[in-house]
């Protein structure tokens, strides 16, 4: 019996221990998911699955304390650029591009809600009564609350990614990191669906991403990262738990910094 006890003691020890970790790791997050991502096999519009997988995700880290804001981006529904391409005029397509990633928001609130999560939709252009116009101080103040503050819209204006959105949202709130949950572990040096001989980073200078030229953010955004000082990770966020372990400090994907 006193055997049984010490070991429930020891497992309750590491959990505690976990969540402690956790919470000294990173305190305030900015988690960028691409709109490809929720679009899951079906490489277009949104997957349930993934996105009630994310939720789950989601939910669990910030049960353990950490306060967390999201971008995703709209590539699974309309990609400006893409648009241009076929002939819209480039601002008109960025602008639905910037609707795109209110609906992906949209979604995610939903499902973070149905676990009993709560979520509030933050969008760069005033669309009341779809989510609140966004502002650093009410973002600041969802997460006090316990709430997960998605934001959506981008930066608002036209030839500005996601990825420069989702730079700008993580200084502004002040986070600790912004991590960038994608279906690939980390960065490569290629392509890694392409090229088999690709190695993985485990960690790599804000300059190297540069001067290597890898497609890891668009370069606004990796300058606004360097320039304040925010540690970029980017993880599969596809592999469930695989969130609570980049905050628990586990190496798992790749850090720029």
């Amino acid at each position: 019996m006193l055997k049984n006890a010490f070991r429930i003691f020891a497992k309750y020890n590491i959990q505690i221990y976990k969540y402690i970790a956790m919470r000294t790791k990173y305190n305030r997050i900015l988690l960028k998911l691409s709109g490809e991502s929720l679009a899951g096999g079906k490489g277009h519009g949104i997957d349930t699955e993934r996105l009630n997988a994310y939720a789950s995700q989601i939910q669990e880290v910030v049960a353990s304390g950490v306060q967390v804001a999201i971008v995703i981006g709209g590539g699974n529904i309309f990609r400006g650029l893409q648009g241009a391409s076929k002939g819209f005029d480039r601002v008109k397509g960025d602008q639905m591009g910037m609707l795109a990633t209110v609906i992906n928001s949209l979604a995610l609130s939903s499902a973070l809600e149905a676990v009993g999560q709560p979520a509030k939709v933050f969008t760069a252009i005033n669309m009341f009564p779809i989510g609140e116009h966004y502002s650093k101080w009410r973002a600041i103040e969802a997460m006090d609350r316990g709430e997960v503050a998605i934001i959506s819209g981008g930066t608002g204006n036209p030839f500005f990614t996601t990825d420069t959105g989702s730079a700008l949202r993580g200084i502004e709130v002040q986070a600790d990191v912004m991590l960038k949950g994608t279906r690939v572990d980390g960065i490569y040096t290629a392509d890694p669906e392409k090229d088999p001989t690709a190695t993985k980073f485990t960690e790599i200078t804000y300059d190297e991403v540069y001067t290597r030229g890898l497609k890891v953010m668009d370069l606004t955004a990796t300058a606004l990262c360097k320039e304040n000082g925010l540690p970029i990770i980017v993880f599969d966020m596809d592999t469930p738990g695989n969130l609570a372990k980049v905050l628990a400090g586990d190496t798992i994907g790749t850090l720029v910094y």
